[in-house]
């Protein structure tokens, strides 16, 4: 098992802005197996997080953030 590590604060603050200034370069890495004929794409939660625990998310202006615990679950909040 591996232990993830959050960022420094100013990397996760300039990765933040990144992808602020280009969500469209967010791209999903395959199709769900389980539902290769649904259009839903597939995104990985450590390269959402870029490695580490937390992700910021932008929706219509509203921010949320995504956690990966040490149990290995997801936690979004706003």
């Amino acid at each position: 098992m591996y232990k993830l590590s959050n960022p420094a604060p100013g990397q996760a603050m300039a990765r933040l802005h990144r992808i602020r200034e280009a969500p469209h370069q967010s791209s999903p890495l395959a199709r769900c197996p389980a539902h290769a004929d649904s259009p839903v794409p597939l995104h990985r939660a450590q390269t959402l997080t870029g490695g580490g625990t937390l992700a910021h998310i932008d929706l219509n202006g509203q921010t949320y953030t995504l956690r990966i615990t040490r149990a290995g679950k997801l936690i979004l909040t706003k």
